[in-house]
């Protein structure tokens, strides 16, 4: 993959994730990717997945995670079933027994699923999990195979493509870590930002582009608990639009504070803050988006103009 490729699933990023990514690929080792929340660990996932029109099997992890939830199960109730059935036809119970665990009574989870069929397969903030859990993993990260004690050894039928998130919320294990070729994200510049706003937002002003991409920088440097996302930082510009607004002022910021920020402590911290936040006239350049037939429609990527941008979406 190249950076235009990752542009065109408008994901905007630079050479050294791409070149991270295409590693990964090339040794067919998970990508352990971590960052704050919102810079587009999990996105980059999707694009993978769509990039190379494979389905995405996602494993959320969480704490009490355990390998039931996130391999397989059997189906109980169906196996009851099936017993009960079986006795009426007068079957002895080594019969019944070898019925009932078969893959027909097999509750595959995403880890399962994504053995058996070619995947993307994205375990989202596995610093969520405990260190048991973790420990499980490795076998499936270092082998792509699982044990399952009624059906033996179940092999890969084909590597799949694994990217981990974290948010760095513990410290992840060297076993794990050695597994995996790791890649940090971090919130893009400005510039970028600006970019991606106008690439996805149809009929955005060059100049509340700017201005949205800075007020958000200077808000994520401030000392507040939750910093505002890429996609919130596209969900404020769109508010910004559908209220008519052409720039931000310090009433303006005020006003929408509840679209990026999501705490009274950070919304009261930004308010008595205001001052500092409000945008200045900013140097930088953004090129923008073709119009074709004044519906505002978003040209293709020049790879020349986006290959200096750093972070991605």
């Amino acid at each position: 993959m190249n950076i235009a490729d990752f542009a065109r699933r408008g994901y905007i990023t630079d050479s050294h994730v791409c070149d991270t990514v295409n590693i990964a690929l090339a040794l067919e080792k998970p990508l352990l990717v971590e960052g704050d929340a919102g810079v587009g660990k999990t996105e980059l996932a999707k694009v993978l997945a769509a990039h190379f029109k494979l389905p995405l099997i996602r494993l959320q992890c969480y704490e009490g995670l355990d390998e039931a939830k996130a391999l397989y199960e059997w189906d109980y109730q169906k196996q009851l079933l099936r017993i009960q059935a079986n006795k009426i036809d007068a079957k002895n119970w080594e019969d019944i027994q070898e019925n009932i665990f078969s893959d027909s009574f097999l509750l595959e989870r995403p880890l399962l699923r994504s053995l058996k069929e070619k995947s993307v397969l994205l375990i989202d903030e596995i610093d969520k999990v405990d260190e048991e859990f973790e420990a499980f993993l490795l076998e499936i990260l270092s082998d792509f195979q699982v044990s399952i004690p009624e059906l033996g050894t179940i092999q890969a039928i084909e590597t799949p493509i694994v990217v981990l998130t974290s948010n760095a919320y513990r410290e992840l294990s060297d076993a794990l870590k050695r597994r995996c070729i790791y890649l940090h994200i971090d919130y893009p510049t400005r510039k970028t930002e600006s970019h991606i706003l106008m690439k996805t937002i149809d009929d955005l002003d060059e100049k509340l582009a700017k201005q949205v991409a800075e007020a958000v920088s200077k808000i994520r440097e401030q000392d507040i608990e939750k910093k505002p996302s890429i996609s919130e930082s596209i969900d404020w510009a769109k508010d910004l639009l559908v209220m008519g607004k052409d720039s931000l002022n310090k009433n303006t910021i005020k006003d929408t504070l509840n679209v990026i920020l999501k705490t009274k402590r950070d919304m009261e911290h930004i308010q008595k803050n205001v001052d500092s936040i409000v945008p200045s006239t900013v140097p930088f350049s953004v090129e923008k988006s073709e119009k074709k037939g004044g519906e505002g429609k978003v040209k293709e990527p020049d790879e020349d103009f986006i290959k200096d941008f750093g972070g991605g979406f």
